[in-house]
């Protein structure tokens, strides 16, 4: 048995419950390539790579969602190997030769779609997808090694957040089986504010309502989240439509269950305030 059979096999027997974590993965390839100034995304660099060093034990798999893939239906990937997809656009040449070989987890993919199915939410198996930027970037400083199976998981293209909430309930259990779930996106994700100080403010109001809808019971952090859009200054901070890459932190917090949150990295970046957060 090869050591890719051994890795999408060996999800059963004992294993610690894994947190589920929301983290910022940056602006496409930016831990590896310099910026001006430059030490623009060192602390956030620092907090990815120092994760796994506070988890209870090392995951079994990961199951990351991405902002960087919509779907009519939420889709899993399902091949062996995934290879990488590049989508990020004008960089230097050597970030479109970055590599990331983790081996994919067809049955771990085939456990969550049918998970999903059985809580009523379509869903279908990719085996020809490959790995996005929103998976390969922050893993790559995460688990350098790339030697954890990874499954990504994408997001429903109507990008309905009860739904998202919905979907990570359905595969929370996967935790008490060693499977790390990431949610990979940005907490303050509008183009046009990055750099911009007259977003300062604003992202740091959201990001206040956002640590406390966290913090919060877990119906009250259900109905916040759910009802996101109405949050201060939401819609400037994820605009309408734009907002896939708060979409991550609904699948994260409905996997957490009864787990309280809580702020794990926050960071004034780009003139906007970007955070992380943890449950369990």
């Amino acid at each position: 048995m090869n050591d890719t059979t051994t890795a999408t096999q060996n999800l059963s027997g004992d294993s610690v419950t894994q947190p589920v974590l929301f983290i910022p993965h940056g602006a496409g390839p930016c831990f590896f390539m310099d910026w001006q100034p430059s030490d623009t995304f060192d602390g956030m660099a620092v907090f990815l790579k120092n994760i796994a060093s506070h988890l209870p034990e090392r995951p079994k798999a990961i199951l990351i969602i991405s902002a960087h893939w919509q779907a009519s239906a939420f889709s899993v990937t399902s091949g062996v190997k995934p290879e990488l997809i590049y989508d990020y656009y004008g960089f230097p040449d050597h970030t479109y030769e970055l590599a990331y070989p983790a081996a994919g987890a067809p049955i771990l993919a085939e456990q969550v779609s049918t998970m999903l199915s059985k809580a009523g939410l379509s869903s279908e198996q990719d085996a020809s997808r490959g790995f996005d930027h929103g998976m390969f970037i922050p893993l790559k400083l995460m688990f350098p090694d790339a030697d954890i199976p990874v499954v990504q998981l994408s997001l429903r293209s109507d990008l309905d957040s009860e739904s998202h909430l919905a979907a990570g309930k359905a595969l929370a259990s996967l935790r008490e089986e060693g499977v790390l779930i990431i949610g990979s996106g940005m907490s303050f994700h509008n183009m046009r504010g990055f750099g911009d100080t007259n977003f300062t403010v604003p992202s740091q109001a959201f990001d206040e309502w956002l640590t406390k809808t966290i913090e919060a019971t877990p119906e009250q952090r259900f109905t916040g989240l759910r009802d996101w859009a109405h949050a201060p200054y939401a819609l400037q901070c994820h605009p309408s439509g734009g907002e896939e890459h708060l979409i991550p932190l609904m699948v994260v917090a409905g996997a957490a269950g009864a787990d309280r949150g809580s702020k794990i990295y926050s960071q004034q970046v780009l003139k906007t305030q970007l955070s992380a957060f943890r449950f369990g």
